[in-house]
């Protein structure tokens, strides 16, 4: 018996990863594949500036395209530019050779659009939302010691570099990871690496409630391995740890990095030591785009499994102009999952930070793609999208327990305390009071009905109930004797 065709509103259709040629660009035409495959020559050719991108990709794009780049970084960028090959190749890869359409086909593309921002792309009257921050999670202000981020009960973030080996433009540790930009004067960690280690292992060790350890920077891949591994095998000698996270845009950005046998090596070892202790050792990276994932990142999430990495997890971010339909988001997790041997795990909506607006998708948008994802892909496969609420923590998108959608303006609420909820004794405000507070967030401004936007116009930045706004918010600040406490 024939069965009725139905049509999908998605259709999935196998599609094999592509590696783009590299020799298609001006600048590479001599490059050999074994140079392609080096992590070093990766490193050591990726793009720092418009004038070193000309040096690639020469006249296929316009004067005015890089007149723009130029200007991008003067006036907004909060992330300076720096861009591996392997990134930069998969940008436009189809593009037809004459200038006028490759520039095109590139200011489309949805990889250009986060990790090479030009003046353009910036929302004329919102750059910014009126109360971004810097440090728009207060990760700072949670800090145990210099770089461990103590938010959740049973988790840290272990800040061990503020180096990465791309940078992405709305990055939301931008106050601290990366060289200054004109718009942003870094904040710099203060200790040494090896004092700043020690600090953390010893507040780990004194807090055995902490099971979970993300170890990220910036990139455990600017992190020599000889140094990484040293605190990887002494995070394993404590008892209390069971879940270990090495956090790495390198497998999707430089896979060549985690294909190196030196460190395929030392990550064998690491969790050979792992499984026989039961704890979980994992892998998070970073893809926002299907274009993204090429045979090379497939290569290199098989390598580490091979190793003995229990996964290897995708958290992307949620962008306009990049992944903010379905297709762009089934697309991606099905290369990831079918593909590349990645599993999809979050999708964060594009953080409070300075210059995000034109990035970030309001919250009802990304209620509904979570709806339209489900479904489609093995329950286990599915990613969840989250909104990383300031002074809050991750919360699904449909945990909102208020949302003023002429405004922008989403309220939400946790089940657990931090730091920034320490409160002297006595003076009223009990230890409930924490979990009831309501905390906002805000959609971007531009999204918004003419109402809201009027709102947000007028209001001078409405009042921030934790404080009073700043248009790029402040800075971390880092105090000396924090490692002392």
């Amino acid at each position: 018996m024939d069965h009725p065709v139905i049509r999908q509103p998605y259709q999935y259709a196998r599609t094999a990863l592509v590696e783009p040629d590299w020799r298609r660009l001006p600048g590479w035409r001599q490059v050999t594949e074994a140079q392609w495959r080096d992590a070093q020559w990766q490193r050591a050719h990726s793009v720092k500036s418009a004038r070193q991108l000309r040096a690639v990709v020469g006249d296929l794009l316009t004067d005015r395209f890089y007149d723009e780049l130029v200007a991008d970084q003067a006036d907004f960028a909060t992330m300076p530019i720096l861009l591996p090959p392997q990134v930069l190749n998969t940008m436009a890869p189809g593009a037809p050779t004459t200038p006028t359409a490759f520039t095109e086909a590139f200011l489309a593309d949805p990889v250009r659009r986060y990790m090479l921002p030009v003046r353009a792309d910036r929302h004329p009257r919102w750059p910014s939302h009126p109360l971004a921050e810097r440090d728009s999670l207060h990760e700072a202000d949670m800090w145990a010691v210099e770089g461990l981020t103590h938010r959740y009960p049973t988790k840290v973030l272990a800040e061990l570099t503020a180096t990465c080996p791309q940078y992405c433009g709305q990055c939301t540790r931008m106050d601290l990871v990366g060289t200054s930009t004109p718009q942003v004067a870094k904040t710099r960690l203060l200790l040494r690496p090896a004092d700043r280690q020690e600090q953390m292992l010893d507040y780990l060790k004194r807090t055995p409630s902490v099971r979970d350890v993300v170890v990220s920077g910036g990139d455990v891949a600017n992190v020599p391995w000889p140094r990484l591994e040293s605190f990887l095998l002494r995070l394993l000698e404590l008892g209390s740890v069971r879940d270990i996270r090495l956090a790495s845009k390198a497998v999707v950005g430089l896979p060549q990095h985690w294909l190196q046998p030196r460190v395929l090596e030392g990550v064998a070892k690491v969790a050979g030591i792992a499984a026989g202790r039961a704890v979980n050792l994992a892998v998070h990276t970073h893809a926002n785009h299907v274009r993204s994932v090429t045979p090379l990142v497939a290569e290199a999430a098989r390598a580490l499994l091979d190793a003995g990495v229990r996964d290897v997890r995708n958290q992307g971010v949620l962008m306009r102009g990049v992944n903010d339909t379905p297709e762009d988001l089934l697309d991606l997790c099905f290369a990831l999952q079918g593909e590349a041997n990645v599993l999809p795990y979050y999708f964060y909506l594009c953080d409070l930070v300075p210059g995000a607006e034109h990035w970030r998708t309001p919250l009802h948008r990304a209620q509904h793609l979570q709806e339209a994802i489900m479904g489609y892909l093995p329950g286990y496969a599915t990613p969840r999208l989250v909104c990383d609420v300031p002074r809050v923590g991750k919360r699904w998108v449909h945990q909102a327990v208020e949302y003023d959608r002429e405004r922008g303006i989403s309220y939400w609420t946790k089940n657990y305390r931090t730091g920034l909820d320490a409160t002297p004794d006595g003076d009223g405000d009990g230890p409930q009071a924490a979990l009831d507070r309501r905390h906002p967030y805000y959609d971007p401004v531009d999204t918004l009905p003419e109402s809201g936007r009027r709102w947000w116009a007028g209001s001078s930045a409405a009042p921030h109930p934790a404080g009073p706004a700043h248009p790029a918010g402040p800075s971390r600040t880092p105090d000396p004797a924090r490692g002392a406490r």
